[in-house]
């Protein structure tokens, strides 16, 4: 989302607050890393019911939908098979659809659940706080590289009945930013070549999320999704790229591919 030039230092100085809180959970990891994803994901939830324009009932669905399988990993422990958990998902999304009365209502559990589900298995890994760290900067980079690029060159829209802001030269710059970022952290992150080779396919899906995120507030008739991040608006404003990123990366390292 592009802000007003007005808005840049609370944006800026509230997105330093984020990071420096999200890479501190991260190298804390256990407790600190899960609390901090799964707060994230209830607020998600809650914001999810606002652009479905949710009854207090459904809303509160919702929110139990989506805490439930993080409150099975987290009593669970580490010894919790991962396969459990996503069944926990699974069903709380088709339960929550069903007695929600609508499809929209239970894809919040997933949109909320997955990409927390798989930043906690990022973080699990072996060497899990520079892997779950690259998947977050390549998304930071594709964003910071989307909007230099657009404001810097401008040209045709990318989906202007979406996102009116966002250009074909903003898209390139983040893919070209999340490139050079990835490959330039490979080495001393001691991550795969071949994972740090898709940073720049990673950065096209975080616009996509990005869009589709758009699209969701224009079918709401809402600028944000919320207003608890100053000068950033809600927290799906602020993740809308790391959902995708977040699953294809975890799904990457799942198979084996790095």
């Amino acid at each position: 989302m592009t802000a007003r030039k007005s808005d840049l230092p609370v944006r800026a100085a509230s997105g330093v607050v984020m990071i420096v809180i999200a890479v501190a959970a991260i190298g804390y990891g256990g407790i600190a890393f899960t609390a901090l994803t799964g707060v994230a994901a209830v607020v998600i939830a809650l914001e999810w019911a606002g652009l479905m324009r949710a009854s207090r009932g459904a809303t509160w669905l919702l929110v139990a939908g989506t805490a439930l399988p993080l409150l099975v990993l987290i009593l669970g422990g580490p010894g919790v098979p991962r396969e459990v958990v996503l069944g926990v998902a699974l069903i709380t999304t088709i339960g929550v659809a069903l007695a929600g009365r609508g499809p929209w209502l239970g894809a919040g559990v997933a949109y909320a659940v997955l990409p927390v589900l798989s930043l906690i298995y990022l973080r699990d890994q072996y060497d899990g706080i520079t892997l779950t760290l690259w998947t977050l900067v390549v998304v930071w980079a594709t964003d910071i590289g989307a909007y230099f690029a657009g404001r810097a060159i401008g040209g045709p829209k990318l989906a202007p009945r979406l996102s009116p802001n966002k250009t074909w030269a903003g898209l390139l710059g983040g893919m070209a930013a999340a490139l050079a970022v990835g490959l330039a952290l490979a080495w001393p992150f001691n991550l795969s070549w071949r994972l740090a080779g898709m940073a720049a396919l990673l950065a096209a899906a975080a616009q996509g999320g990005d869009l589709f995120e758009s699209w969701l507030k224009r079918r709401a008739g809402v600028k944000d999704s919320g207003h608890i991040l100053p000068g950033h608006g809600g927290v799906m404003d602020r993740v809308d790229g790391v959902v995708p990123v977040a699953v294809i990366v975890a799904g990457l390292v799942m198979v084996g591919y790095p």
